[in-house]
């Protein structure tokens, strides 16, 4: 008999913690995304849109140096945005007559379409489609680029090199910080998790949150360079807007197509004329030194490098804006 009580005490307390939790897990799951930060907002009024296929993506055009023919066009990084470039935004717009840049499909504040097969392929499509867009696709450009965005540059390199109608005519190519080989790069655990999670993603992406990405992204800066917390929800909240989060699982499928295309991407770098230099922060854990530099002068020896102070790491244009600024316009007054 007392057995019999505890037993539907038990399954009493129970069902009290499950018609808690409900409610609770229900709340937490739509919770808004963040507002945005004075700063924050600053950017998105001064960008703008335009449709590719259906789909509102954003992107920022100004305006620099008066009768400059020069045009760089700026490819960001994952999981964050074209925001990424704000600190070198206006030393961008001493050199260049035009400093153009977008956030991805899926990224920052362009649509986040779900489910939606996400693709290296159609992120340099959407490049393309942009700069038609904007009257510039007979306009020699120079790209400068980070991360995921180093890849999608990949792409871009490898059209220009088929010479196909349509496709953007690149003048010069800066890489910075990316997984450019697959064999030297070293994703984190939550972006393995992701990436492979098969039932297990959509779950994971649900439950992240503010805390569970700052401490994700937070050590893959240097030791001095570690962003504000007001920055990183500035890149939260680029995340969240248009329940970004339920899509990075989909992202993150570009660390299986750079292995997969590898050939394509390394062999367009390494078989292009056109001047290349590669940004580094060598603290990266993402793109370890030394083993990440070595294959690089290996593959591309006829590539010039900056090496940025040892405790750079993964993201150089934030940690040290001035040092990147230097190096890239070396590089640009160097031909």
């Amino acid at each position: 008999m007392v057995r019999r009580d505890r037993l539907r005490r038990m399954r009493e307390w129970w069902v009290q913690v499950g018609l808690l939790a409900v409610p609770l897990l229900a709340a937490y799951l739509h919770i808004p995304p963040p507002q945005l930060s004075p700063a924050l907002h600053s950017w998105k009024s001064s960008g703008k849109f335009f449709t590719y296929k259906g789909l509102r993506i954003f992107y920022q055009d100004s305006v620099g140096v008066v009768g400059s023919p020069e045009i760089v066009v700026l490819l960001h990084g994952f999981p964050t945005s074209s925001y990424d470039w704000y600190k070198i935004w206006e030393g961008l717009t001493l050199r260049f007559h035009r400093v153009i840049a977008l956030d991805f499909l899926g990224f920052g504040f362009s649509d986040k379409p779900r489910p939606h097969h996400y693709s290296i392929f159609e992120q340099a499509s959407i490049v393309e489609a942009l700069l038609r867009h904007l009257g510039l696709q007979s306009r020699r450009i120079n790209l400068l680029s980070h991360d995921y965005g180093d890849t999608v540059a990949q792409e871009l390199l490898y059209r220009f090199k088929q010479n196909r109608s349509g496709r953007l005519t690149i003048k010069s190519l800066c890489l910075s910080n990316g997984g450019i080989f697959p064999e030297t790069h070293r994703p984190l655990l939550l972006q393995k998790l992701l990436k492979d999670g098969g039932m297990l993603s959509p779950i994971l992406t649900r439950l992240m949150n503010f805390f569970v990405f700052s401490r994700g992204l937070t050590p893959v800066f240097g030791p001095y360079t570690r962003p504000s917390e007001s920055e990183l929800w500035d890149m939260w909240a680029g995340i969240r807007n248009n329940d970004g989060n339920l899509v990075i699982d989909s992202l993150l499928q570009y660390i299986n197509q750079r292995k997969k295309f590898r050939r394509r991407w390394v062999g367009a770098l390494a078989s292009v004329s056109i001047p290349i230099h590669f940004i580094y922060g060598p603290l990266d854990p993402v793109n370890p030194y030394p083993e990440f530099l070595e294959l690089y002068r290996k593959t591309l020896p006829r590539s010039t490098v900056s090496i940025l102070d040892d405790h750079i790491s993964h993201y150089p244009q934030l940690e040290d804006p001035m040092g990147f600024l230097n190096a890239y316009m070396g590089f640009i007054n160097s031909f």
